[in-house]
């Protein structure tokens, strides 16, 4: 980094990514700030910038420096780290320390020492903060540690699950023999085996993923499950809506031996409220007028699949948002991405990484999940420019991925709409 790049990032002032620190803070400060951006997504903390802006220097030489920022990376990080660091000579003599860290790190998340404990911190906006339980829990789901989709649910036994729907699965789905009634020690094992059910001390529980999936009324205890659908007038959100409708219930349908819905699951009823809401466009063609859905179900159902089968469900009372204009649909999934999937691997079809495997195994099953994982390149982007020529947006953000289908090319100043 050179000194252009130093003072371009101070007059950009600190941000997510960005902190300015004196380098004869308390060493918990300086570890507090390395944790914060650690479990964010990485960034760069300059010694010797003042809050405001100003330029003082290090205090110290730049051996010492980087000496002292080393050794509290490796002895007050758990796991300890190793930054990159540099130094600028500025213009007027004095020196700003560079501490830069990785967006990737394989450590998450990074405990901070503070006296005699270890705290996490998380980055919001420009502040360090302590990171809530639930924050944290995110952290060592998006890191492999721990999968929440299989953590069971208080309060909610093997009666929570609907049973018919479960034998549909094994029986219609699967094609396999399932036990008798009569067997519960049979159901039992199969149903721990599957992680569809918990085993506790004094009880089973069903897992997060089994009400999901195959729950009676999986909000009773998870208000994050299933989908809140607006159809609007306008091109903005507005009081006044054409439909809405707050999906609730269990993902997966009820199927006959033959392939058919008996009774349709969330996923269905999502894209059944997309396809009465999107209307339809119309165009001369040989001097007889065709018309056609305003979207590919295709690519409304690959859209819909991914936000409840890839969506954050550790972020409690947030629904999958879908929202009809009149000009677009916007698919909107609570939470970052998972590690290691970027909006440029989504378009190649490059992307293995599930947050929520069971959900995505089980939902293959019924066909509703690629087995390639092409889905996002295959079903959303090549069916959008097939059918109207438009270039689907994916877009992530602090808290949520968007994806956006336009009904025809979008103006310039349309295209720049925020989710």
């Amino acid at each position: 980094m050179n000194r252009t790049e130093v003072l371009e990032l101070i007059a950009n002032r600190e941000n997510s990514r960005v902190e300015f620190k004196r380098d004869d803070i308390h060493p918990d400060q300086l570890t507090k700030e390395m944790s914060a951006l650690l479990n964010l997504e990485g960034g760069v903390i300059l010694l010797g910038v003042e809050e405001g802006g100003q330029i003082s220097g290090l205090t110290r030489s730049r051996e010492e420096a980087e000496e002292w920022v080393m050794n509290i990376a490796r002895n007050n990080l758990q796991p300890p780290t190793t930054p990159v660091w540099t130094s600028v000579l500025m213009e007027d003599g004095s020196t700003v320390g560079i501490v830069e860290l990785p967006p990737d790190s394989p450590g998450k998340p990074h405990k901070a020492k503070r006296g005699k404990a270890w705290v996490t911190f998380t980055r919001v906006g420009s502040e360090s903060q302590e990171a809530t339980r639930e924050e944290e829990g995110r952290l060592y789901q998006a890191a492999g540690l721990v999968r929440y989709e299989i953590k069971a649910v208080p309060d909610m036994g093997l009666e929570s699950l609907d049973m018919e729907r479960i034998e549909s699965y094994l029986r219609d789905v699967l094609q396999r023999p399932v036990p008798s009634p009569s067997d519960p020690a049979s159901w039992r094992r199969l149903l721990l085996n599957t992680d569809l059910l918990v085993a506790a001390t004094n009880r089973d529980y069903a897992s997060v993923a089994g009400l999901l999936l195959f729950g009676k009324s999986p909000n009773r205890r998870l208000p994050q499950a299933g989908v809140t659908a607006a159809a609007f007038p306008g091109a903005e959100k507005d009081y006044n809506t054409v439909d809405e409708e707050r999906i609730r219930g269990p993902l997966t349908p009820i199927v006959s031996n033959r392939g058919d819905t008996v009774e349709r699951g969330v996923i269905d009823r999502t894209v059944d409220f997309v396809k009465r809401n999107m209307g339809s466009v119309a165009w001369l063609e040989g001097g007889r007028r065709r018309r056609e859905g305003a979207f590919p179900l295709d690519a409304v159902r690959e859209a819909v699949v991914n936000a409840l089968v890839h969506r954050d469900y550790a972020h409690e009372g947030t629904d999958v948002e879908v929202s009809l204009y009149a000009d677009r649909l916007e698919v909107i999934s609570p939470g970052r991405l998972p590690n290691g999937v970027t909006v440029e691997k989504m378009r190649e079809g490059v992307v293995r990484v599930a947050r929520n495997e069971l959900l995505k195994e089980i939902l293959r099953d019924y066909r509703y999940v690629e087995h390639q994982g092409m889905g996002v390149r295959n079903r959303i982007i090549e069916s959008m420019r097939q059918h109207n020529g438009t270039e689907p947006d994916l877009k992530e953000t602090e808290d949520r991925f968007l994806v956006r289908l336009w009904k025809a090319q979008p103006t310039p100043s349309g295209s720049d709409k925020a989710p």
